[in-house]
C-alpha cells in the first residue's frame, strides 16, 4: 500500500508542477482588437434551445462587434412553441437595423439535435463565410477579427477558440465556472503546448461554405456526440489546419442544482474519453489535490504527503487569481471543485449514455450516438 501511495504522490506533484506551466501558457491570449486585413461579410450560426438566463445579452455581443462588414444571425430552433424564440424577437425589436434571422425548422436528420438545426440553418445562411457558436457564448468586440485573421493565414481550413467560464447568480453555476478555468483551459493549454491536443469547439467553429460541403455539409455528423471535434478532424483529413485563436470566449454557465452541473459535466467528460481514451486517462496527472490525499492515506501521514496536499492547493488557487477569480468565497470553493472533477473523472469511465438537452443519448461502440427511448428527468 506504502508503494501505491508513494506513487500518487509523485503523480500528485507531477500535476501541480503541470498545472503551473499552464500558469505560464495562458499568457497567450489576447484581449484587443486586431484590425483584419480584408473584412467580409459573415454568417453567424446560433442553434438555441431554451430561454437560457440573458439570452439576449450573449447574442448582442455578436452585433456589437468592431466589424465594417455585413453580420448576418441566423437564431435557429425546432419548437415553435419554444421560449427562446421570443427572446430572440425581442433581439430584433431592439435592432431593428441587425440583420437577425429566425429560423423555426423541425426537421431531424439524426440522432445529434444540435446538428440538426445547424443543417436547417445553414439554408438560409446569405454569406460564404460560416461561423458557428454555442448558445452559451459571448464574444468581445474584435471576436470576428480575430476570426478573420485566422482565417487568412496559409493552408488553414478552420479557426476554433478556448473559452473560459463566467458563473450566474448561485453556487452551481460559479462550480462550473471553476470547473472550466480551473481544469477543462489548463488541459488544453498542456495539450496544445504538448502538440497531444486538436481541439476543435463548439464555442468558434469558423470556416467557409466550401470547406463544409468537401467534409459532407452537417449530415456527415448527424449521429456523432462530439460534432465539433469530428468536423475539426474531417478538416485536417483534407489537409488545411484547424487552429485555436490567441483569444478566449466567454461560456455562460447556467447550472442552479447539483444534478444538472453532473449531468453537463459527465457528458462533456464521456466526450473527451470517446475522442481519446488513452490522453484522457493521463489527464488523472491534472487532478493533483485528490491524488495527494489518497496517496497520503495508503502511504501514511509524511512531510511529503502534506507538501503534497499544499503544493496541489496553491498551484490551482495560483490559475484561480491568473485567470481573475480573486473574491476569497473563490478560493474557498477550489478543494470542492477539485473534489467534484475527480468524481466525475471516475464516473465517466462507467457512463454509457449521456443526457443532452433532456435527452438520453446511448454512446454506441464506434462513437456515434443513439436516441433513447425515454426522456430524461
Amino acid at each position: 500500500m506504502a508503494i501505491i501511495g508513494d506513487g500518487l504522490i509523485l503523480a500528485s506533484l507531477i500535476g501541480s508542477g503541470l498545472l503551473c506551466w499552464a500558469v505560464l501558457l495562458a499568457g497567450r491570449f489576447r484581449s484587443d482588437a486586431p484590425a483584419a486585413a480584408s473584412p467580409e461579410a459573415i454568417t453567424l450560426l446560433k442553434p438555441l434551445h431554451g430561454a437560457e438566463r440573458q439570452l439576449e445579452r450573449h447574442l448582442a455581443t455578436f452585433l456589437d462587434q468592431d466589424w465594417p462588414a455585413p453580420i448576418q444571425m441566423i437564431c435557429s430552433f425546432q419548437r415553435s412553441d419554444d421560449p427562446g424564440i421570443a427572446i430572440v424577437q425581442d433581439l430584433r425589436a431592439s435592432r431593428p437595423a441587425a440583420d437577425i434571422d429566425l429560423v423555426v425548422d423541425g426537421r431531424v436528420i439524426g440522432a445529434n439535435a444540435k446538428i440538426s438545426n445547424l443543417a436547417n440553418a445553414v439554408q438560409h445562411a446569405r454569406h460564404d463565410l460560416l461561423v458557428l457558436s454555442d448558445s452559451d457564448i459571448a464574444v468581445t468586440p474584435g471576436y470576428f477579427a480575430h476570426v478573420s485573421n485566422g482565417l487568412a493565414q496559409p493552408n488553414v481550413g478552420a479557426v476554433t477558440c478556448l473559452y473560459r467560464g463566467v458563473g450566474a447568480e448561485g453556487i452551481w453555476s460559479r462550480l462550473v465556472a471553476l470547473g472550466i478555468d480551473l481544469h477543462f483551459l489548463p488541459s488544453a493549454l498542456i495539450g496544445l503546448a504538448t502538440g497531444l491536443a486538436h481541439p476543435c469547439m463548439g464555442s468558434t467553429i469558423a470556416f467557409r461554405r466550401d470547406m463544409l460541403d468537401r467534409i459532407g455539409g452537417f449530415a456527415a455528423f448527424a449521429d456523432v456526440l462530439a460534432d465539433d471535434h469530428a468536423i475539426g478532424a474531417a478538416v485536417r483529413s483534407l489537409g488545411p489546419q484547424v487552429i485555436v485563436l490567441d483569444t478566449l470566449v466567454i461560456h455562460n454557465c447556467d447550472e442552479r442544482r447539483m444534478a444538472e452541473l453532473v449531468r453537463h459535466e459527465l457528458r462533456w467528460n464521456v466526450t473527451i474519453r470517446g475522442i481519446d481514451p488513452a490522453g484522457y486517462f493521463g489527464s488523472i496527472l491534472l487532478h493533483p489535490l485528490p491524488l495527494a490525499i489518497i496517496g497520503t492515506v495508503f502511504s501514511g501521514f509524511s512531510v511529503v504527503g502534506s507538501g503534497a496536499v499544499v503544493l496541489a492547493l496553491a498551484a490551482r488557487m495560483v490559475i484561480a487569481f491568473r485567470l481573475g477569480h480573486r473574491k476569497p468565497a473563490s478560493f474557498l470553493l477550489v478543494p470542492l471543485r477539485d473534489l467534484l472533477s475527480f468524481a466525475v473523472f471516475i464516473a465517466s469511465w462507467f457512463a454509457r449514455s449521456v443526457d443532452w438537452r433532456g435527452a438520453r443519448l446511448r454512446i454506441e461502440a464506434d462513437g456515434r450516438v443513439s436516441a433513447e427511448a425515454e426522456k430524461s428527468r
